[in-house]
Parts: structure tokens; sequence; C-alpha cells
């Protein structure tokens, strides 16, 4: 099922995990409204503007979400989020979609600069979104953890 001229519902379900462990992947109608929204207001116009993008995580049911070790509150579980790399010249680089969204003026929920660049994690909801910008790093412990960017 194609969901814009550029992307296809079967990347943003695809997930390596839920192959090996057996977990069936399928959005609700719902999800499905709520990642249509997101492609159609957020990531085809970024993929317009600077080129082809790799989803690296979209889609997860919650017995896929437990079993990566995700948030509770995980918005891929909503059909809300997804995370994202760009590729330019053969080296990794994630800033450029990240710049991009804070200048477009676009909407978007939340945007995270995951661990200096190493993707980018960016949700959007039809209503009440928040604007918020963080960066995800490790603590001493090596605890997952996020600040306001």
């Amino acid at each position: 099922m194609k969901l814009s001229k550029n992307f296809a519902l079967s990347e943003i379900t695809h997930s390596n995990t839920a192959k090996r462990l057996g977990i069936e992947n399928e959005p609700t109608e719902k999800h499905l409204q709520n990642m249509q929204h997101l492609i159609d207001n957020l990531i085809q116009p970024l993929r317009d503007s600077i080129g082809p993008i790799r989803i690296s995580s979209g889609y997860r049911n919650p017995s896929l979400n437990r079993a990566i070790g995700g948030s509770r509150s995980s918005q891929h579980c909503k059909g809300q989020a997804l995370d994202l790399q760009f590729w330019k010249m053969g080296e990794m680089s994630n800033k450029v979609i990240y710049d991009w969204i804070l200048q477009s003026g676009l909407e978007f929920d939340q945007m995270i600069n995951e661990f200096d660049y190493a993707w980018i994690h960016i949700s959007l909801k039809k209503e009440d979104n928040r604007k918020q910008v963080l960066e995800a790093y490790k603590d001493e412990d090596g605890d997952t953890k996020y600040r306001y960017a």
C-alpha cells in the first residue's frame, strides 16, 4: 500500500525484530490514519526537499515495542512517529533532517536528536502538537535520558 509517491506502508511497518520473533506488526485503521497524516504533512515534504530518507523505525505494535525495549508511551505505537536517517554521498547526515524541520515552519509534536545525530525521531499528532525539541543521551549508568535542546 502506497502512502505517498515515495513511501509505502511496508517500509513503515518493517521490523527485523518482529520477523525474528514472529510478531505481527499490523496497524489498525486509526494507526493508518495517523501515519498518513505524518507522511502527508511532514515526511513527504521533507523528502521532496532534501531527497531520499531512510525510515529506521516506524510503526510498532505494543508487543514489538516491548520486545525492543521502547517507551510505554511511545508515539511509534500510535502511528505518530518515525525514526529517520539521511545519507548524503555515503555519509550519514542526519543533522540535515533536524535543521530542515526546524527551518521549515512545519508543525511537529516532538523531534529528538538521538545520540548525537545517530538518527532523528520525529512525531506529529493531528492536534495539540508541542514542537518539543530534545536530545537523547546516556547518563553515567548507561541509561537513556532526554534534555531540551
